[in-house]
């Protein structure tokens, strides 16, 4: 009986396919497990690097260690640093104008969340001390200063008043605004005019300019001017109104020009209607209200809380490539 050949199609063929197959499946196997093992221990070294690099943006204690933070590398070295860090204002000297209240106060307490030392500016020292009281729980400093932003003399002081009490500014919100003028255009007074425009552009301008020049010489620093849509859109029977806010995004865009080469950024917030006690007369009004929420995509109004991380962004590295622009945070208003 002849030998049977390999390659014949014999049961010894079979055989030897059936062995070879089965040994590469497990050469296979174990390439395919060591693989994963890498990856694995990769993951964990990146997870424990960022619990050993990074701040948390929230207080200390509120997130467990090792949850994910988006780790990307950057820097000369490959440095890894992560989404937080962006984010993060620890270290940093704040001033916000209007605290007291509303947005206000949001983005105060959002700040001091993200690591900052703040000076809080207000008309109203009863209104303040709450605010104030809320960030020294969180762990952070906070001093209340008492100002008015369209008092040229005022803005002079508090000015000085920060910076002796915090030191160099790093990040100037100008929040401090609003119209309590409500009324058609043909009937809006001189008064009513140079008032509107002396609280949201003037003071503005008055506290760029007042801390700017620190900035200026120390080659660094962040100014968030909170602006409206009413700076894009009509808003009938807020003229003045809608004129300042126009007026401090043209600002914003000079300033973020002039001041680049410096080290300045200066960029431009822009909420639509928010629920504070400024709009309450509007949401209260049946056909006002009906007549905002069309106009929003979103279909409601925004809490103040929703204009924070924007905020905390312009005022963040995240941002650092950011100049004279206006970031809208109006449910879609303005991509109509």
């Amino acid at each position: 009986m002849a030998k049977p050949r390999r390659g014949s199609g014999s049961v010894f063929d079979a055989h030897a396919a059936s062995g070879w197959s089965d040994r590469w499946r497990d050469v296979a196997k174990r390439v395919s497990l060591t693989a994963a093992n890498v990856q694995h221990a990769i993951a964990r070294s990146r997870i424990q690097q960022a619990d050993q690099l990074q701040p948390a943006l929230a207080p200390v204690g509120s997130r467990p260690r090792g949850t994910s933070r988006g780790l990307k590398p950057t820097g000369p070295r490959g440095t890894l640093i992560g989404v937080n860090d962006r984010f993060s204002l620890e270290g940093r000297t704040a001033v916000i104008t209007g605290a007291s209240r509303g947005i206000g106060r949001a983005i105060a307490l959002g700040y001091a969340r993200a690591g900052a030392s703040l000076a809080l500016v207000g008309r109203d020292s009863a209104r303040l001390a709450p605010v104030v009281e809320e960030i020294v729980a969180l762990g952070r400093t906070a001093v209340p200063i008492i100002a008015d932003v369209s008092s040229p003399s005022d803005v002079t002081r508090l000015a000085a008043e920060a910076d002796r009490a915090l030191g160099p500014t790093d990040i100037l919100v100008n929040n401090a605004g609003g119209s309590p003028i409500y009324r058609r255009a043909e009937a809006t007074t001189d008064e009513d005019w140079e008032m509107v425009l002396g609280l949201n552009l003037d003071g503005t301008f008055r506290c760029c300019r007042e801390f700017g020049r620190g900035m200026i010489a120390r080659r660094s620093g962040r100014i968030v001017n909170v602006v409206s849509i009413g700076a894009r859109v009509g808003l009938p029977r807020l003229a003045a109104y809608c004129a300042a806010k126009a007026g401090v995004e043209g600002l914003t865009r000079a300033l973020a020009v002039e001041w680049a080469p410096h080290g300045v950024l200066v960029n431009a917030l822009g909420p639509a209607f928010v629920e504070t006690d400024l709009t309450r007369g509007l949401r209260e009004n049946g056909r006002i209200r009906a007549d905002l929420l069309a106009q929003t995509p979103l279909g409601r109004f925004a809490q103040p809380d929703e204009v924070v991380g924007a905020a905390i962004f312009l005022a963040s590295e995240a941002a650092s490539y950011l100049t004279g622009q206006t970031l809208y945070v109006d449910g879609g208003w303005t991509a109509r």
